[in-house]
């Protein structure tokens, strides 16, 4: 890898464990236990357009696991890991058809990493009455991944061209 990919690397990486962190200090106490912005999803998304799916996968992966260590458990890392498994495989497919825009693309991560949350909530409590929270996490889920897709779509234009990709 070239001096110049490490240093995107750690940028990136760093970027995101810093708006994860950011996230954590914002009292936001909705309706649903868990539910957040998805500050750091604005990182993974821009470079899903910028560097490609091998390299925000990466970085979504490092992401989750430095952050379930530095601010969580291992149940947190858990169920972070499996919506951002899910969230990034429909994020990279979405990407490769052209009726999805940046925002689309935002969108639909942030659906699936609620509906891969709940899911392994459910699994792990051996109970479906969690699937009364999807209704709420999919309303929030569609409002932050407009926002997300938003700030990416603009970050990754303006990106573009600092980057030269």
């Amino acid at each position: 890898m070239s001096s110049k990919k490490t240093a995107t690397f750690g940028v990136l990486v760093a970027l995101a464990f810093i708006f994860s962190y950011v996230e954590s200090t914002i009292p936001f106490n909705f309706a649903v236990p868990g539910m957040k912005l998805g500050f750091a999803n604005i990182i993974v998304l821009v470079t899903l357009y910028l560097l490609g799916s091998k390299e925000a996968f990466v970085i979504s992966m490092i992401r989750i696991i430095l952050v379930g260590f530095t601010f969580g458990n291992l149940n947190t890392m858990m169920y972070s890991l499996a919506g951002g498994l899910l969230s990034f495989a429909v994020m990279a497919l979405a990407k490769r058809f052209d009726g999805f825009s940046i925002w689309g693309v935002s969108v639909l991560g942030a659906i699936f990493h609620n509906v891969g949350q709940v899911a392994v909530a459910m699994l792990v409590l051996q109970t479906s009455a969690l699937i009364g929270y999807l209704p709420f996490l999919l309303v929030f889920g569609i409002i932050s991944g407009v926002v997300i897709g938003i700030v990416g779509a603009e970050l990754t234009k303006r990106l573009r061209v600092i980057l030269k990709v």
